[in-house]
């Protein structure tokens, strides 16, 4: 019989760190990217290691990266585990991954006892967890799993969804992976972006830039990230306000400037209180053959009903195509009840490739 044991990585500091921690921390990244692209078979989300490990280093929440490893020591699942450090957190984020040729061997469950015994001795008591999901046309009639918010489905024989039920957890929500070809077409951003400035008016002007926030922004961006906390759709699943200051996104946009790429944020300012409504950031590769990312897209509450969105959305594919030319396409990713965001994307060419659950268990 195989016995299978999981270790924690030592997470490289650097891609250029030592040669032991960096090649695991690739084992660990090619295992995740096979597990879940052999669910969605999307390519273009699969990520390359100078790409991801900035993002394992997120200042004051570093990821805990872990492995399965069976009698030989080769890789057979990879997981993660992300929380905040600071006293009195309650959330926790978790993650597995079993290598395709390995799976239905008892591996994951190996793996999942391990996180969820390190969440419970870490004191978190609302664990979350990612389960993508294929796209097989729209849902309806039975074999599909519909969350508590009412709003999208997976197919409830996906091994994910059933391994996750088998244990407790509960399905809550539903984001849909789209996916826009670029380059656009011209006539229909156009038309987007003169109805989304006549809607605006005068009151609204976007602001644009690569790399680090302005300082006349900084106070202001880090309200907006805070704001993704509570006015982000969430179902019943809402967590804890996560509380940005100025020097918290400096030390976020530092780390992030370590990888491959250029982050493009978009703001729409409100030129009455001089103080920005909303936002979108993109992560653009500098591999030109590589999808762009459309990560955090906000428009606050008190400012929503101007075609915001749609004025951030527009701006954002207009300086992609305009600075970083050749680029394959924008991903972005939307909870299914968010329906004005989802009709933003839609207006201008997103098309849904697939979908990923979200599941809670509260202990």
């Amino acid at each position: 019989m195989t016995t299978y044991t999981v270790h924690e990585l030592d997470v490289p500091a650097t891609m250029t760190d030592a040669p032991g921690k960096v090649g695991a921390f690739r084992e660990w990244l090619a295992v995740s990217d096979r597990a879940e692209r052999d669910v969605h078979g999307l390519a273009e989300l699969s990520w390359e290691p100078e790409e991801y490990l900035p993002m394992c280093h997120e200042p004051g929440a570093p990821s805990r990266l872990f492995v399965v490893r069976d009698g030989t020591s080769t890789v057979v699942a990879a997981g993660s585990y992300d929380t905040k450090q600071e006293p009195g957190t309650s959330n926790c984020w978790m993650a597995v991954g079993v290598d395709p040729a390995h799976q239905r061997r008892g591996i994951g469950t190996v793996l999942a006892d391990h996180l969820e015994a390190v969440a419970r001795a870490d004191g978190r008591t609302q664990w979350k967890t990612y389960a993508v999901s294929r796209q097989i046309g729209s849902p309806s009639g039975d074999g599909w799993l519909v969350p508590a918010t009412g709003h999208g489905a997976v197919p409830a024989d996906e091994a994910g969804a059933r391994f996750l039920a088998g244990r407790g957890w509960r399905f809550g929500q539903v984001n849909r992976i789209s996916r826009l070809a670029l380059p656009t077409v011209p006539a229909v951003i156009d038309a987007v972006r003169e109805r989304a400035i006549a809607a605006a008016g005068p009151d609204f002007r976007t602001h644009t830039w690569a790399g680090p926030t302005p300082d006349r922004w900084l106070d202001d961006l880090a309200l907006l990230e805070t704001r993704m906390s509570t006015d982000a759709p969430a179902g019943d699943m809402a967590e804890p306000e996560d509380a940005w200051t100025a020097d918290r996104l400096r030390a976020h946009e530092e780390e992030l400037a370590r990888a491959p790429r250029a982050m493009l944020t978009v703001a729409v300012e409100h030129r009455p209180s001089s103080t920005l409504a909303g936002f979108t950031q993109l992560a653009v590769p500098d591999d030109a053959d590589r999808a762009v990312m459309q990560w955090d897209t906000l428009v606050l509450r008190e400012h929503r009903g101007h075609r915001l969105g749609q004025l951030l959305k527009v701006a954002g594919i207009e300086r992609v195509e305009q600075d970083f030319p050749g680029r394959p396409s924008i991903i972005t990713t939307n909870a299914e009840e968010n329906r004005p965001m989802l009709d933003v994307n839609e207006a201008v060419g997103f098309v849904p490739v697939g979908s990923e659950g979200i599941w809670e268990r509260r202990v």
